[in-house]
């Protein structure tokens, strides 16, 4: 394995993200995209952690540490918008722009 094909995969999702969370306005998708960014940047990190010293646990263990974070974090997001679609009906992110205050 070498280290630009990892690179070159994280930047395609990465950009594939990008596209999916600028052109969609529909929340999940929205969520979905920024998903999938994340997934990108992590696994860049996990790559070069392992190119730079695959001897030492510290960056798995940080990037397991990130990955369960993220994980909760799009948890909590999908539940708020789970919230607002059973409370108003709108499943849109200019509908829920009026949610505010």
């Amino acid at each position: 394995m070498i280290l630009q094909l990892f690179l070159l995969t994280a930047a395609g999702l990465f950009a594939i993200g990008l596209y999916g969370a600028l052109s969609q306005q529909s929340i999940v998708m929205l969520m979905m995209g920024l998903e999938l960014m994340l997934n990108g940047v992590m696994l860049a990190a996990a790559a070069l952690w392992y190119f730079l010293a695959p001897a030492g646990t510290e960056g798995q263990v940080l990037i397991v540490v990130v990955l369960t974070a993220m994980a909760v974090e799009m948890a909590a997001g999908f539940a708020v918008a789970t919230a607002i679609y059973r409370a108003r009906q709108v499943d849109m992110t200019d509908g829920a722009a009026d949610l505010k205050g």
